[in-house]
């Protein structure tokens, strides 16, 4: 694909539709790390801000979702997780169809 003709997802909405989520949640969590975003409070733009790295923590990190009080909070991670749920649901078929597979295997030697 020629560069000029990569579209390209805000990083606000990659946040808001739960992408970041659950990359962090079902993926990073679990080895200690994290993605963080940055937001600039004076143009309300968002950015990538790092690696979070806890790595020596054999916990890993967690959102601590099981101790939340606020309800509204919670109910935006099940709309986020069952959002990102049903576009793999979507997807996953006909990616497998075009391309032979759901996540691309490394070859082996």
């Amino acid at each position: 694909m020629d560069s000029k003709e990569v579209k390209r997802m805000t990083v606000k909405e990659f946040r808001e539709k739960g992408y970041l989520q659950e990359l962090n949640r079902a993926f990073l969590h679990p080895y200690g790390l994290a993605i963080e975003i940055m937001v600039d409070k004076e143009t309300e733009t968002e950015s990538f801000g790092g690696i979070w790295d806890y790595r020596d923590d054999p916990e890993g990190l967690i959102f601590d979702l099981k101790n939340e009080k606020d309800k509204g909070r919670i109910k935006k991670f099940q709309e986020n997780a069952a959002f990102v749920r049903s576009e793999l649901e979507k997807r996953k078929p006909i990616r497998e169809k075009a391309v032979g597979f759901w996540q691309e295997p490394i070859p082996e030697e």
